[in-house]
């Protein structure tokens, strides 16, 4: 295993078609699968009306609401790859020129209306690649 520097950690996320977003629901862990994007080092993703984690960034208000944002490319026959998990804070896109914008470069995979815009500010990056190695000999 070998860790990644933040900023090539960024890069593999950017290249990632599906991550998953952590938030505390009713004080338990939450996961959802969502898709995104990555722009100026913050993740982007949309969610509808009602959602939980739309509702929690509502109630967070300003400050936002922690999250952890975790995307991985993993080949199941080799066990290689990387996994990078984004810590920070979660805040809805208010500007409506924003929003529009986000709603055009991002097209979320559910056949449903996805009317709000969250990002993610990091606070903390942290990644890894699993890379090839030599085969444990211990018995």
């Amino acid at each position: 295993m070998r860790h990644l520097s933040q900023a090539h950690a960024l890069r593999l996320l950017a290249g990632a078609s599906l991550g998953r977003v952590v938030f505390t629901r009713q004080a338990l862990p939450a996961i959802r699968p969502v898709n995104h994007l990555v722009e100026d080092g913050e993740i982007v993703i949309r969610t509808h009306d009602g959602a939980a984690l739309t509702t929690a960034t509502q109630q967070a208000g300003a400050g936002g609401v922690v999250v952890a944002y975790e995307a991985d490319q993993i080949d199941p026959d080799t066990h290689t790859g990387w996994s990078v998990v984004v810590t920070g804070y979660a805040r809805l896109v208010t500007d409506p020129a924003d929003a529009a914008r986000y709603a055009r470069l991002l097209r979320p995979w559910v056949d449903r209306s996805m009317d709000y815009t969250v990002r993610i500010h990091p606070e903390q990056v942290t990644g890894f690649e699993l890379i090839e190695g030599q085969p444990d000999t211990r018995a």
